[in-house]
């Protein structure tokens, strides 16, 4: 049987900082509020004119140039993303004729802030299907530029970043099992509502909606189901929370992680963290963390880690890995 493994990860962030005293200037916030409220004490944003495209190719070579990789050797691109360069042609298309992986097929895929998750749960069945060796799974989102910076409520949370990884084949299962779900709550947040047409005329243009989301809509979603569905998925595979040595969740906003935490009685320190300086980067915020946390002095070998994503949709669901 083939098996799907990781074999490197990395990410990508703007360069431009915007802290939260800079959102002071064209809105009513401040410093305080925001930390004491979500945790931020600043984000990237692409302010340069790095689109999603430019940062997934970064990762991209980055992942190739990591793991000794050609790009003729790509046989899949998957890019997580709620926010592409354009509907057509696919940012993964972008990606594949800069990083020139003339033999890859490429798509993107849309769940939003679970997105890296959906994406690395699909790699993982093209690598068993046996016909793929080798596949990168990007997220990548700038969301500053859906947002809406006379919202208040939404635009504060939020900046831009990619993630990913290669997944190539190994010998033994690190993807252990996975469970993933979408729930018909399509209100709480969304972005990019495309608008139709009232009648024939010239004077017709596309035009699109700024991103929005009920803050505390979400964080009621969220910890009301999140918490006992890790429990419950963890049981089924006859686990505890104890024994999992570090999660990796959607990174909403640092308050948010920290009561995941309290409710499921896990140490803070178990879980992978970069909302802090990043912002909320929606699908990209996982993809960071994992990367992160591959990258970082901790020796992983035989370690557990949990994938939590939930996002738009809504969607959510765990990825158990062994290292």
């Amino acid at each position: 049987m083939v098996f799907s493994k990781i074999l490197g990860a990395t990410h990508k962030v703007p360069k431009t900082i915007v802290t939260n005293d800079d959102l002071a200037q064209i809105m009513e916030t401040s410093d305080d509020w925001i930390q004491s409220h979500i945790g931020i004490k600043e984000r990237r944003m692409s302010l340069e004119g790095e689109n999603t495209s430019q940062l997934a190719t970064d990762v991209a070579l980055e992942l190739v140039e990591q793991t000794n990789t050609k790009p003729e050797e790509i046989d899949l691109i998957i890019v997580a993303t709620f926010t592409p360069d354009s509907l057509a042609p696919a940012t993964a298309a972008i990606i594949q004729k800069e990083l020139k992986a003339k033999n890859a097929w490429a798509f993107d895929l849309n769940t939003a802030c679970s997105g890296f998750m959906s994406a690395l749960s699909t790699a993982d069945k093209f690598i068993q299907s046996g016909q793929y060796k080798k596949v990168l799974v990007i997220a990548s989102d700038v969301n500053s530029k859906m947002l809406d910076f006379k919202d208040r409520t939404s635009s504060v949370f939020f900046g831009d970043g990619a993630g990913g990884v290669l997944l190539g084949t190994g010998n033994q299962p690190q993807f252990i099992n996975e469970n993933l779900y979408t729930v018909d709550d399509q209100d709480l947040i969304y972005s990019g509502r495309v608008n139709t047409i009232d009648d024939l005329s010239v004077d017709n243009y596309p035009s699109i909606g700024a991103f929005h989301q009920h803050g505390r809509g979400v964080y009621q979603q969220v910890v009301s189901t999140i918490p006992s569905y890790i429990e419950s998925f963890l049981a089924k595979n006859e686990l505890t929370v104890d024994d999992i040595d570090y999660y990796v969740t959607h990174q909403a906003n640092l308050r948010l992680i920290e009561k995941l935490a309290e409710l499921i009685h896990q140490p803070i320190d178990k879980f992978s963290r970069n909302v802090e300086y990043y912002g909320n980067t929606s699908a990209a915020g996982m993809a960071i963390g994992l990367a992160q946390l591959m990258n970082s002095e901790v020796d992983l070998t035989g370690k557990k880690v949990l994938l939590v994503g939930f996002g738009a949709g809504f969607t959510y669901g765990c990825v158990l890995l062994q290292f």
